[in-house]
């Protein structure tokens, strides 16, 4: 289609016409495609990627450190605590957190690839898979103390300092990993290959659990923290401090 013959667009009403309209006509395709560009964007940023990943399941691992904690407390003054719980959690961390999570993707995907590397991070990353073990062999104990209906008193002070043992190494574990181990792998893979690995996390988790593995496990653990009393966040705001010491 030819516009108008040239001249002076601010005094031709003809020009001034035929470019609002050419406009709008501009605007309207951009309109159209404007919302499939955008749902390509959502589904884009609705993809996990594999470091989110990781971390997100740390904090499962850090919802059950919670509860060992909780039940820790409570065997040192010789309390009862809901064995099944207690073993569900145990469950839980093996198959979630020490089968999937340590086993599967950062023993396979991450700590050799900064291992290769050499330095500090390297040398941490033998020392964490070192601790993956240490953590097998607790969670067999654990496992096989809240195998039964209750725990009996004189299994509950050993019992109780596996727990802590347990919770204050992960807790370090966890922390370390994801401010260091973590950023450093990423740091040395390219856009492509994160980008692959992140699709390869994905498929195997829908290959362990068959669908989403993260899902179920929140809702576990859900339910674990009701049977613990953990369950209601707002009652373990912390209470307020004492009065500053007069000075």
């Amino acid at each position: 289609m030819e516009g108008p013959e040239p001249g002076n667009e601010a005094t031709d009403p003809r020009r001034r016409r035929w470019l609002a309209g050419a406009g709008l006509a501009a605007l309207g395709g951009l309109t159209a495609a404007l919302p499939l560009a955008a749902r390509a964007e959502e589904e884009k940023s609705t993809d996990v990627l594999a470091v989110e990943d990781l971390m997100r399941e740390h904090g499962v691992l850090r919802r059950a450190l919670l509860v060992y904690a909780q039940a820790a407390t409570r065997l040192h003054a010789r309390e009862t605590i809901p064995a099944d719980g207690l073993h569900r959690t145990a469950a839980l961390f093996r198959h979630f957190g020490e089968d999937y999570h340590e086993h599967s993707l950062e023993e396979r995907h991450v700590f050799p690839a900064v291992v290769a590397t050499g330095g500090e991070p390297a040398t941490i990353c033998r020392i964490l898979a070192t601790q993956h073990e240490r953590g097998r062999q607790i969670t067999d104990y654990i496992l096989a103390s809240s195998a039964g209906k209750g725990i009996d008193q004189a299994d509950m002070a050993p019992l109780a300092e596996a727990l802590d043992g347990l919770v204050r190494m992960y807790q370090h574990h966890t922390a370390i990993e994801d401010t260091i181990v973590f950023p450093a792998w990423k740091r040395i893979l390219t856009p492509a290959r994160y980008s692959a690995l992140s699709e390869t996390f994905e498929a195997l988790e829908r290959r362990m659990f068959g669908h989403d593995g993260f899902e179920d496990a929140v809702d576990e653990i859900g339910r674990i923290e009701r049977a613990f009393g953990l369950a209601d966040l707002a009652a373990l705001t912390a209470p307020p401090p004492p009065a500053s010491p007069a000075r």
